[in-house]
């Protein structure tokens, strides 16, 4: 979890604008805004905290495949950003995340909307070390579509020097 009572900026969003829907909206569109690719699924939130993230997207016509179910990596770019965004809201003041590699199993076609689920264990984390992620994509009708591991890679934030630099 986070240290101290230094809460990270995307869960204090979150709390700030999450309780009526059109500040999920809002939320929605600042995360895309910072990570543009995301923007292309149309991404909605519904739920954030420290450990946990759930999203979901509509199946639309531009992120379906040729056979008019939802697209292998559009449901893989969902994991990531369940995976990056419950990084946000749960990394460590003073630490840093960025992915490493995912593993993902695809388990059934997805012929509805779908929804990711990220979740773990928050962790006091101090060292550098690698954490995996655990995504679970399930359609309108709780079937398993998607299994994803993703691993990130969580490290210390660099100390600014403060030699004279004059």
């Amino acid at each position: 979890m986070t240290g101290g009572n230094q809460l990270p900026v995307v869960l204090k969003m979150w709390q700030r604008l999450s309780p009526n829907p059109i500040g999920r909206w809002l939320f929605t569109r600042t995360i895309c805004r910072r990570a543009p690719y995301f923007g292309t699924i149309s991404p909605r939130f519904h739920e954030l905290a420290p450990g946990l993230c759930h999203v979901s997207m509509k199946k639309r016509r531009r992120v379906q495949n040729h056979i008019g179910t939802v697209h292998a990596l559009a449901m893989g770019n969902l994991c990531e950003l369940a995976a990056g965004v419950l990084m946000e809201a749960t990394t460590p003041h003073g630490m840093r995340w960025i992915p490493k590699g995912m593993q993902i199993r695809y388990l059934a076609k997805a012929p509805t909307d779908i929804s990711a689920m990220a979740k773990i264990e928050p962790l006091p984390w101090t060292e550098a070390q690698d954490v995996i992620v655990p995504v679970s994509v399930t359609d309108t009708d709780g079937n398993e579509v998607v299994q994803a591991d993703i691993k990130m890679y969580v490290s210390p934030k660099p100390v600014p020097s403060s030699g004279d630099h004059g």
